[in-house]
């Protein structure tokens, strides 16, 4: 099925940024933004394209007191081959729709939520910049927005697409980061929301990550909610460990986030011959390899850095050094491969890559 989408076109576009160097992330919007509403009685309905904007809200909205949203995170690149097109988005729709099914919010249907993104991202093609690096970050989300309070499964919702022109998650680029491995604060525990792409995952970890950020690290390395114990994600992102030769990635219990980038990662570690083990893994466990000197490599993965190799881990009075803190060989490769696929320099042998227009 398709939605039949209305278009209005701003009178004022914005004056795009003429140093893409300087784009950072996510502080910089497109001119056009994506809306449609549901409501129990009619379903996904009054889709429309609009100039960018604020949205209204009731001041009882589901939302704002019972925390009803979830949201993706997903790119758009301008190819080699004279292309716009995005990375796995098909993956993207699904997770969203797991999410939403976790917080009781609507789903869409897949191939309408995909025709709704290509339109949105053909419309604001001129956005998606030239510079290496350099893509259209995509934000889909959908909150509740039930005109009332009380704690229920939402009857109202609206499902937003916004776009920024986007560089480098991590001003240093991919450059070695230092981690610190929390031991007070849990970002979820099993049962709960940790599977799922929702806000309040994230509101938990900023106290940790603050505290981190204060003591010279870039992000956090979480813990599980119950032992305390084994490793669960780094910061917004999945994280893998080459260990003695083998690689070694948390597995997805439904507390830690099943990442589109750690899948893909996955699969073409395999395709290469590594054994790679996805379970579970203790602080202790890691610390060990660390000491014995066979922790070869870490890094995060996600959607906004890609790969992000991890340079040092502490974990309360001990710090480590990993892979000399270089970019290890098989990191560097990964992210290669997977930017090579995104931007069209190298072959995509899977049918990662979805075509949206001509640049």
């Amino acid at each position: 099925m398709k939605y039949e989408i209305s278009i209005t076109k701003t009178t004022q576009p914005k004056e795009r940024l003429a140093d893409e160097s300087k784009l950072g992330f996510g502080k910089i919007f497109t001119d056009h933004m994506f809306i449609m509403d549901y409501s129990d009685d009619s379903g996904w309905h009054d889709a429309r394209i609009v100039p960018f904007g604020p949205i209204a809200l009731h001041p009882a909205s589901t939302v704002l007191h019972y925390g009803a949203e979830i949201f993706e995170g997903m790119k758009a690149y301008r190819t080699a081959n004279g292309e716009i097109s995005m990375f796995r988005p098909l993956e993207n729709i699904r997770r969203l729709n797991q999410s939403a099914e976790r917080l009781c919010l609507p789903t869409i249907d897949e191939e309408a939520c995909l025709d709704i993104l290509k339109t949105l991202v053909a419309l604001e093609k001129d956005w998606v910049p030239h510079a290496d690096g350099t893509s259209l970050y995509i934000r889909p989300y959908i909150y509740g927005n039930d005109p009332h309070l009380g704690v229920h499964a939402v009857h109202n919702a609206t499902f937003v697409v916004i776009c920024s022109p986007v560089g480098a998650y991590y001003a240093e680029g991919i450059k070695p980061v230092k981690i610190a491995i929390e031991s007070e604060d849990v970002r979820a525990v099993r049962g709960g929301t940790g599977y799922a792409k929702c806000g309040g995952n994230y509101a938990a970890s900023l106290r940790a990550g603050k505290r981190a950020e204060e003591r010279g690290y870039t992000q956090v390395l979480w813990l599980d909610g119950v032992e305390r114990k084994y490793i669960e994600e780094v910061g917004a992102m999945n994280v893998m460990f080459k260990i003695n030769g083998k690689i070694v990635t948390p597995t997805l219990t439904g507390s830690v986030l099943p990442g589109i980038t750690r899948k893909s990662c996955v699969e073409l570690l395999r395709e290469w011959g590594y054994e790679v083990e996805e379970r579970l893994i203790s602080v202790d466990e890691l610390f060990d390899a660390a000491e014995k000197g066979t922790l070869e490599e870490a890094w995060g993965t996600g959607t906004a850095a890609v790969v992000s190799p991890i340079g040092h881990l502490s974990y309360k009075d001990q710090i480590y050094t990993v892979s000399n803190n270089e970019i290890g060989a098989l990191t560097q490769k990964l992210y290669d491969e997977l930017t090579g696929i995104q931007w069209g320099k190298s072959e995509d042998k899977h049918n990662w890559v979805e075509p949206v227009c001509k640049a």
